[in-house]
């Protein structure tokens, strides 16, 4: 079974993030994987694994039943599947997401003191969030 999780990790934002501050993606009438993710782990720190979110994401935009939900999320898992880094979060909207020795994830504010510590956390596996833009190939 593949997995999405880290431990002990935090991503950083993606260096071509436009976002001087995290900012929450904003409300539309069909709500979007961005607003979905800031709202399962703002709205509560920890209690979630990157394999939850995404998974949870992924069955309630395929309307998947409750009596399905534990077979389908073992096909999910049986093929690798984005992680995080590839999040809206980190690549638009200026998110860190803090992994603890749990898996269990957070966000934090890309302007706040405690981004910053994590950043510079040298107990923490460091890695950051994709690049929105494809960097252009050199040209002879």
């Amino acid at each position: 079974m593949h997995s999405t999780n880290y431990t002990n990790a935090f991503i950083e934002v993606a260096d071509d993030c436009k976002s001087e501050a995290g900012l929450a993606p904003p409300e539309k009438r069909a709500k979007t994987i961005a607003r979905m993710q800031y709202e399962m782990i703002h709205d509560h720190p920890y209690q979630y694994t990157s394999d939850d979110i995404i998974f949870a994401i992924y069955a309630a935009k395929n309307e998947i039943e409750p009596a399905e939900l534990e077979r389908r999320r073992v096909e999910f898992f049986s093929r690798g599947q984005p992680c995080l880094r590839s999040s809206p979060l980190g690549k638009s909207y200026g998110w860190g997401i803090h992994f603890d020795g749990e898996s269990k994830i957070t966000l934090y504010a890309k302007e706040s003191v405690e981004y910053t510590r994590l950043k510079n956390d040298p107990t923490l596996k460091q890695v950051k969030a994709m690049r929105t833009a494809r960097l252009a190939a050199s040209l002879p």
